[in-house]
């Protein structure tokens, strides 16, 4: 055989040889993430409030700088998310958790004197887009004669940020029973020049960051940390400013003038009408702390019918 024979037969001998690698590599780096885009989770955590109730030894300060771990409440969640890309997702979830706060768990004189306290149920929807610059992948994806399997990672980790709605109920104890306090116009909502009444159901923003481990090839378990900035201070149905106690009773009854001021009297002048109640420049915001269990939707698909009876069989090793 002549060199311009040997040459094509050659050509044709190493392209025949490098083609399953190729496809095999091809199946991991570009389509491998498609058979498990769909996932659901299932979450257990606590919950906690970042508002004016409550908080440190200190005048109150935003963000987490004044959170009471000792008003840490339980939280749970469902939720789905959908790979757009192979490092982008986009999920819906559901929270439900508790939030609280009390003036009695700080000894900053003037909100231990103030002495309010509530309680709320939440209930949140949200939608959130995801980056994925690092994540969990298992070894040896597919049963290819001759081909080894990647190196497997089993951490991944996550940001989101998204849009929501949150619907939230607050209460006080009062003789024994759970009050609620947005029907007693505690700071004269709706009263003239009162602040105007507060809904229920808001808008939110959730922030937040998530790390992964994998389990096996299916199974993920995780932590994750969630932020949600609010636009309303009334969470714990305190914003702004001590209104006329006699107008309140005289309104909505002397349950509301009481619950409106509750204090304990060691600040003379504190609470009188016009003096500051809670902190208006800055809205309420809440945390969730969860460990989820992620399940992963496989969903097999190929062109070709061998490699397709191949990856349904394949074995992963982690």
């Amino acid at each position: 055989m002549n060199t311009k024979q040997l040459l094509p037969s050659a050509a044709l001998l190493l392209g025949l040889a490098l083609a399953p690698a190729a496809e095999a590599q091809y199946f991991r780096s570009s389509n491998y993430w498609k058979t498990h885009r769909n996932e659901i989770a299932v979450g257990l955590g606590i919950s906690n409030f970042l508002g004016e109730l409550g908080g440190r030894n200190q005048i109150g300060s935003p963000f987490v700088w004044d959170l009471e771990f000792s008003q840490t409440k339980p939280a749970f969640s469902l939720g789905y998310r959908y790979y757009l890309a192979q490092r982008i997702s986009i999920r819906a979830n559901g929270t439900y958790g508790v939030l609280a706060g009390n003036d009695n768990l700080t000894e900053e004189l003037f909100r231990n004197n103030r002495n309010l306290s509530f309680k709320s149920t939440i209930i949140e929807g949200q939608i959130c887009l995801e980056w994925h610059p690092f994540q969990e992948v298992p070894g040896h994806l597919y049963d290819l004669r001759g081909v080894k399997g990647m190196a497997p990672s089993r951490t991944g980790l996550y940001f989101f940020l998204g849009v929501g709605g949150f619907h939230f109920n607050p209460k006080t104890q009062f003789d024994g029973a759970w009050v609620e306090l947005k029907p007693l116009h505690t700071e004269g909502q709706g009263l003239a020049n009162g602040p105007e009444e507060y809904e229920l159901t808001q808008f939110c923003v959730p922030m937040g960051l998530g790390v992964r481990r994998a389990l096996n090839k299916t199974m993920t378990l995780g932590l994750e940390l969630q932020y949600t900035k609010t636009f309303t201070d009334y969470i714990d149905d305190v914003s702004g400013e001590y209104y006329d106690k006699e107008a309140l009773k005289e309104n909505f009854g002397l349950l509301s003038a009481y619950l409106s001021d509750p204090s304990l009297g060691v600040v003379p002048g504190q609470t009188h009408t016009g003096q500051q109640r809670g902190y208006k420049d800055h809205n309420d915001a809440y945390l969730f702390l969860k460990v989820q269990l992620h399940y992963k939707l496989f969903k097999f698909r190929a062109k070709n019918k061998q490699y397709r009876t191949r990856i349904r069989r394949q074995k992963v090793v982690f």
